[in-house]
Order: structure tokens, then sequence, then C-alpha cells
């Protein structure tokens, strides 16, 4: 059965952001997969970035992890959203690196027979995940029961290289370890860099850097980094979808819910069967769709399973055409930083929101 929509999902252009990241880097290299691998299909890409030369994996939560290790993922993964009460057991038996970041989360893994290895998390600057107030206890806790192989914080600012809050997070971090260090514990492995600071900032690579956005062919940001051409990134995801119908239609005729869009001329319009239950963003204006060699403007609201656009009145599209919604751009059509921008949003939330009735195509090379 042919499917009405589809994300295209590009393993050659994987392959080759892993190893520009890489050869940027210096350093190991820790994949993103978290939240379904950005909307790119969690297994999958867990896969073809442990064979596109991943040194490890990274996820929020644990059963993510989980989920990659029995489906043959082998190389070391880290979990670090990983509250009080989760399942520690299971990590340890699925053998899943785990982040601490509290004395409760370390009190849990005392208490286990089986401990899994943990990398420390510490706070440097965002205010968001890692110790801060319980730093000093943590030092003075017995340690030695735990197996420590890494520690870890997250630049707030990395996108924005000019801001003097990366320097001070840089030595912050740095402080850490030095303190730690002077306990005689001293971690393996070091990370700090996301995708923005892999791409500029050599001094916080540390021995692994982790690649999000970036390694799906993104930017960090449009603004401060330019487009994923300009950064020699791949773009890893197509979304596409067919026409569910094509009319003509005459001057002064409403469209859509609420009559926010009135034709002003005759054209012909095209209904795209996706809609915000697939993760077309509903106040999305000014992006669309490319099909017949041309882009076509989103016109009215996008409803819950189809969106409209003006296809213009030469348009040769008919029913059941293929059309892209946004692309690498090569061709002329929209990308996700195109809808992200038409949606006050990032091209993060553009390709993750891609909702599960949107089947994933995997292909060594898919356009």
């Amino acid at each position: 059965m042919e499917h009405r929509a589809e994300a295209r999902i590009d393993l050659n252009a994987l392959a080759s952001n892993i190893s520009l990241l890489k050869s940027k880097a210096g350093a190991d290299l820790l994949a993103v997969v978290k939240a379904d691998a950005y909307g790119h299909g969690l297994i999958e890409i867990g896969l073809a970035a442990e064979k596109s030369g991943a040194n490890y994996l990274g996820v929020a939560l644990l059963e993510e992890a989980i989920a990659l290790r029995t489906h043959g993922v082998r190389i070391p993964i880290l979990a670090w959203l990983v509250p009080p009460g989760s399942d520690f057991n299971s990590a340890a038996k699925h053998d899943i690196d785990v982040a601490v970041s509290s004395i409760a989360v370390l009190e849990d893994i005392l208490k286990l027979q089986i401990k899994p290895r943990v990398h420390i998390e510490v706070d440097t600057g965002m205010t968001r995940g890692g110790f801060l107030d319980e730093w000093p206890e943590f030092l003075g806790r017995e340690l030695s029961k735990i197996e420590i192989v890494g520690i870890f914080s997250h630049f707030a600012r990395a996108d924005e290289p000019g801001e003097k809050q990366n320097a001070d997070q840089l030595l912050n971090f740095k402080e850490k370890i030095d303190e730690l260090s002077a306990r005689g514990i001293n971690p393996p492995i070091k990370h700090l860099s996301n995708s923005a600071a892999t791409l500029i900032n050599h001094a916080s690579a540390f021995n692994m850097v982790r690649t999000g956005i970036s390694m799906y062919g993104l930017t960090p940001d449009l603004n401060t980094f330019g487009d994923s051409k300009k950064l020699s990134l791949k773009p890893v995801m197509q979304l596409r979808a067919k026409l569910h119908l094509v009319k003509k239609v005459q001057t002064g005729l409403p469209v859509g819910y609420g009559a926010t869009f009135i034709t002003n001329r005759e054209t012909k319009l095209g209904v795209v069967a996706m809609g915000y239950a697939d993760g077309i963003p509903r106040i999305a204006q000014g992006a669309g769709i490319f099909v017949d060699g041309q882009r076509a403007p989103i016109v009215g609201r996008v409803s819950m399973d189809q969106f409209v656009v003006d296809l213009g009145p030469d348009s040769k599209a008919t029913s059941g055409d293929w059309v892209v919604i946004f692309g690498d751009g090569t061709h002329g059509e929209y990308t996700a930083d195109d809808w992200a921008s038409a949606s006050l949003s990032i091209n993060y939330e553009i390709v993750t929101r891609i909702g599960p009735r949107v089947p994933r195509i995997y292909a060594p090379h898919v356009y």
C-alpha cells in the first residue's frame, strides 16, 4: 500500500555528518538519539549511527536506552534524564550508563547489588540539570562504591559564540573536574560540547562531544551559523505527502477554518494530506510545498489532517501527485529552517514533532 505521507531518511547523509563532526571535534562522538532520534526513528538511527562511527549513543530516557540495547546496539549508551525511582537495576542489567545529578539518585544507586556505570552531571551555568547546591555534599560522600566513567555538563548559549557565559561555563566545568581529581576521582570521559560548540568551540571538546541537531544535517542556529550548506551538513530527513485533491477555484472564495484567506485570483488549490496531527505546525504561514518545479504557499489554516496550498493558475500538478514539504533545498524546495521561521520556532521542533502515523522510509540514499 502506498502511503499518503512519508518521511524519507537518508542514511548516507547521516554517515557524512558523523564523519564531518568527528573530524571537526578531534574527539569521540556521542550521537544524540533521544526523542525518537529527533523524529528520525530511534532504533534505525541508533544502529546506523553506530555503523557510521559514533562512539556512544545518548538518550534522555532509560526506556529509550533499553530499547536501543534490546534491538542490537553494542556501543555504550548514556541515559541522562533518570530521576529518583528509575529502574537502575535494568540499567545495570542492560549495560547502560546513567547520569547522576542529585543525592537522591546517588542513594538509589548505592543500594543496588549490581551498579550501573555513571556519568556525573554538573550544573555549570544553565541552571537546569546537574549538581549545584548538593555538589559539596556529593564530594563528601563515599564514592568508591560506584563506577564513575564520565563527567558532563551542558552549554546554555553555545549557539551564541560571543557570549561570556560560554567561557564561564567552560571554566566552571574544568574546576569541577579538578575538584573531583583532588578526591582521587578521574572520570575517563569528559563531555561538554553540544552541536554548536562542536562546530566552533574546540577548547570545549575534551575527549567526547555530543551532537544532536548537526548530526541530522541541520544548523544549530540559522542566524549565527548559517544554513546546512554553509556548514557542509546534509539534511537527513525529507518530508513529502500526496496531493489529496487539486481543484480550480474562482476569486473571492474563503479557504479553511475561520476564512482567514480569501482567493484573490482564479487559481488552482491543492489539498495536502498532512496536518497538525502529523506535526505540521498549525500556525505556519509563509511555508508550503514544492511540486511541479515550483513552491506553492500555504493558504488558510492548517487542519488536523490536511492543509491547503495555492498551486497557481498554470500549475500542472494533479490529484495524487507527491509534493515535498521540506528537504535539503537543493531543488528549491522549502527546508526545515523555512518551516521553522514560518512557525516562529526552530528546526529542532519541526523534525522532532513529525508524528508516528507518518512512516519513516530508510535508504542509503533517498533523494
